[in-house]
This record gives C-alpha cells, sequence and structure tokens, in this order.
C-alpha cells in the first residue's frame, strides 16, 4: 500500500531511473555474452526487464483489493546446438551475474576458463523502440481517477440491471521496460504498456441465474480506461444476462452453428493456434506437424497471427528475444503455410523465427506463443450465415473451457439462442461446443465481412501472457454441441 501512495511522478522517475543505457553497461552487457561464448556456447541471451504493475478489484460499490508492485531481473539463456540452460536471477550485481551465467553454462557441461578465446564481435547497435514512449506513466489515470472509473461501471450494473446479486470490476496497468542481448549482436529495447478493465455480473432469481463478463484491454495506449464507456459495455452485460436468466437449457446434438465475432476466436486460438507453434512440433502433440502446404481447413479460412495491430492487447515492437514483430499467415484459403517459431523452434524444427518468442517475465525462457491471432473477413454478411441454416445455435459469446494436447476442445456458451429457419428464436443457457481442430477447421464454410478483436491472456509454457483473439462471424457446418 506504501507503493499506492507514492506520486505518479515519483514512481515514473524511479521506473525510468532503472537502466542507463551508456558505454558502459553495454560493455558490462559485452563481458557476460563474451564470457558465456569464450566457455564454449554457440549463443547466449540476456534479457532484463523492470516492470511496474497496479491491479485492482471492485466488489458492488467497494475496492475489496490494490495491488501494486515492482520487480527487476534477469534471464539468462545458453545455446550448445539444439540444447539450452536457462537461469533467472534478480541479484544484478557482476558477481551475481556471472553466478548465473556459470549455472546456464553448467547444464549444458560448459565452463569457462580465463584464456579461452572466443568470435564474439560485440553488440550490435542500440535498436531503441522505447525512446518516445517515456511519457506513458504520466498520461495514464491516476490510482484514484481509475477507481473512481470502475466504480461508476459497478454502479452502473446496479441501475441497468435486475436481479443481478454480484457485480465485480477490475483495471490493471502494466509497465514493462524490456533490454534484450545477444551474442549475435542483437540489442535492443523497448517499453510496453498495457491496460485491462473487466466486469461481471451474477443474475438470480429463485432457481434462475446467469453470469456474464466482457474484457477490454489494449498495448501502448495510455487512455484506454479515459476514453472507455462504461455506460455502453454496463448496458451490453445486463441486457445479456436479463436474457440469459430464463433461457431455457439447450438439447444436446449435432448441429450447425454460427460463432459471433470478437471473443469467439478464442476457439481457434485454443484448439487451432497452439498446434501452429512449435513448441507442439518439439512436443509431439501437435496433428499438424506433417501438413505444411496442405490443406487442413475450409478454403475459406485465412489465419493470421501478427504484432502490429495499433492498440491490440497483443501487439509488441519486439519479441521477448528482441526480433522485429512480423505479419504471419498461418492458414491461406485452407492451406497450411507456417508456423509460428521462436530461437530454440527454429534450432529444434528448422521452421524459421517468425517474432513470436514470448514470455511472461524474465523468470521464463521465451517459447512461440501468439500475438494477434485470428481468421481473417470473408464476404458474407452476418446475416448470411443466419439465414444459411434451418436449425442450429448462435453463439454470440463464449465463455471458459478447456483444451487437450492435441487439439480436443470444450468451450461453453456464454449467451446463444436457437436458429430456426434462418432467424434467431429463443435464448438457450448450458450449451458446450465439443470437437477437435482437425475435425472442426474443414467445416467453417462461411466467414462474414465484419472482423472484430477481442484481450485475453494465454497460459503455456513460458507463462501468462497478453494475446489478442478474433474473427468475424463464421458459420460451422456441424459441431457436437453438449447440453440436456
Amino acid at each position: 500500500m506504501r507503493v499506492c501512495a507514492l506520486s505518479k511522478t515519483s514512481i515514473k522517475q524511479e521506473f525510468l531511473r532503472t537502466h542507463s543505457i551508456d558505454d558502459n553497461f553495454k560493455k558490462n552487457l559485452e563481458y557476460l555474452l563474451s564470457y558465456g561464448v569464450s566457455a564454449g556456447a554457440d549463443l547466449v541471451e540476456i534479457f532484463i526487464e523492470n516492470i511496474d504493475n497496479m491491479g485492482f478489484l471492485v466488489e458492488q460499490d467497494t475496492v475489496t483489493s490494490v495491488t501494486p508492485s515492482l520487480g527487476k531481473g534477469i534471464g539468462i539463456r545458453v545455446f550448445l546446438g539444439s540444447r539450452d540452460g536457462f537461469v533467472s536471477t534478480n541479484d544484478l550485481s557482476k558477481s551475481g551475474l556471472i553466478f548465473a551465467l556459470d549455472q546456464a553454462l553448467g547444464m549444458l557441461g560448459l565452463q569457462n576458463f580465463s584464456n579461452s578465446t572466443n568470435s564474439f564481435d560485440g553488440l550490435k547497435k542500440l535498436k531503441d523502440y522505447s525512446s518516445e514512449k517515456n511519457s506513458y506513466m504520466t498520461k495514464c489515470p491516476s490510482i484514484q481517477e481509475s477507481t473512481n472509473k470502475v466504480l461508476k461501471a459497478t454502479n452502473l450494473l446496479h441501475k441497468h440491471g435486475s436481479h443481478i446479486s454480484v457485480r465485480r470490476g477490475s483495471y490493471s496497468k502494466t509497465l514493462q521496460e524490456v533490454i534484450v542481448a545477444s551474442s549475435d549482436g542483437t540489442y535492443a529495447k523497448d517499453l510496453r504498456l498495457y491496460q485491462s478493465i473487466g466486469l461481471n455480473v451474477l443474475a438470480l432469481d429463485r432457481e434462475y441465474r446467469s453470469s456474464i463478463g466482457r474484457r477490454i484491454g489494449s498495448a501502448g495506449k495510455p487512455s484506454t480506461l479515459i476514453d472507455w464507456n462504461p455506460e455502453d459495455t454496463a448496458i451490453e452485460i445486463t441486457e445479456s444476462a436479463k436474457k440469459m436468466l430464463y433461457a431455457k437449457y439447450v438439447n444436446a446434438g449435432q448441429m450447425p452453428a454460427v460463432l459471433a465475432n470478437k471473443f469467439g476466436g478464442v476457439i481457434f486460438h485454443e484448439a487451432c493456434g497452439h498446434l501452429l507453434e512449435t513448441t507442439q512440433i518439439e512436443r509431439g502433440t501437435t496433428p499438424f506437424n506433417h501438413e505444411l502446404g496442405k490443406q487442413i481447413a475450409n478454403e475459406a479460412v485465412t489465419a493470421v497471427d501478427e504484432g502490429h495491430t495499433e492498440g491490440a492487447f497483443g501487439s509488441i515492437n519486439i519479441d521477448d528475444e528482441g526480433m522485429e514483430t512480423q505479419r504471419t499467415v498461418l492458414i491461406e484459403k485452407g492451406i497450411l503455410k507456417r508456423f509460428l517459431s521462436d530461437r530454440a523452434g527454429e534450432l529444434r524444427t528448422g521452421h524459421k523465427r517468425t517474432g513470436s518468442g514470448r514470455r511472461q517475465s524474465y523468470a521464463f525462457a521465451a517459447a512461440s506463443r501468439m500475438r494477434n491471432t485470428y481468421i481473417e473477413k470473408g464476404p458474407y454478411s452476418p446475416n448470411n450465415l443466419i439465414e444459411s441454416i434451418d436449425r442450429g445455435i448462435y453463439c454470440k459469446s463464449m465463455g471458459g473451457g478447456s483444451v487437450g494436447a492435441t487439439g480436443q476442445f470444450n468451450f461453453s456458451v456464454e449467451e446463444g439462442y436457437l436458429i430456426r429457419n434462418g432467424k434467431l428464436t429463443d435464448p438457450v443457457k448450458g450449451a458446450t461446443l465439443i470437437g477437435e481442430a482437425v475435425d472442426i477447421m474443414p467445416r467453417i464454410s462461411m466467414c462474414a465481412n465484419d472482423l472484430d478483436l477481442a484481450a485475453g491472456f494465454c497460459g503455456s509454457v513460458s507463462g501468462n501472457i497478453n494475446v489478442t483473439v478474433g474473427q468475424p462471424h463464421i458459420k460451422v457446418d456441424s459441431i457436437t454441441v453438449g447440453g440436456r
């Protein structure tokens, strides 16, 4: 709580005081990299992180928790052939860093000798992507402004909702400074700002209940919370909760489905996107390992992963291995074109790096991970998709779910409606979409023209990271719908 009492200016000054990028700092990094290469490593990578995070939770009309935190540390990774050793530390003294590096080298059976020679040519000129971002902290709203905005939102949930038993709002703001230096000459710095706003309600009336939530997230946009209209979100959530409260339970069966845009893309992200990461090839868990250049989806499907979209939650200038981000076409008209790859993925699978090496913090080694991942828009209107179905289900918003190692999935439908004779009819609840990526991808036969994105969090081998999911409205010709 002491951190909360600091002024915005003092926090900014403390945060930006961390690493002065001068000749001495560069020489210290070069010493460590040379030390590792002299021991026989093929490549040494140093990831430096400073992080300033503030989050809070509002329940009903009370701020129930505030969680400020500051952190600093270094992750050191050493490669020898296709093997690697990784150690992280927050002991940033020279002796502490050499000790950590020796541990990483020791994992590979390597040891530094003072008379060893190496081919390390030094770091390249710093690529600084942070120079115009130092105003991030001062442009963000204060803690008082932030809590007032979210308190207003939970009050609006009460104003617009009926039978609302639980109202929750949350907000988090993270400022992350990263520096990456590698013995291949990579030397880059970036400053990242992430903000996330969440609203959730639970509506109750006797035996009837419904639970609805929405999340808004951004990267590099200090004005996100300021620009957000909480009344629009509150009206959207409470109207959905009201419709679902008395909805009947859906009957289970095999049927066509239309999945809405935005967070509907979570199914592609989870069921298929992860299978296109080289970490899955290394594990032997992707069914698409030998399908490059082959058709794995309906020709209506073109899927992309990129880090460029301005303000999107998964956008980055550089990945956590110092590589500039790029646009990667994963699937083009149903044909598998590319896998997402990091440095280790390239070494072990042969798939070229795609700027997809990401990690939660300095405590994790980077791995191939998604950024902004979505199915591209098609030529139809959303109504065209609904009108093409005699009997099926419309999934307006998705809830939680689970995914197996090879793409088996089940996802709950948070808000759903029956489709009869090409029209939306009764609201239904209790629906679960069940399937496997290899079966469902060929059944996505129509994509609408309303591509939109939604923020989310993704957990995998390198921790929890910010991502964006998305799609236009899509039609799945047949999917198993669990219900009653």
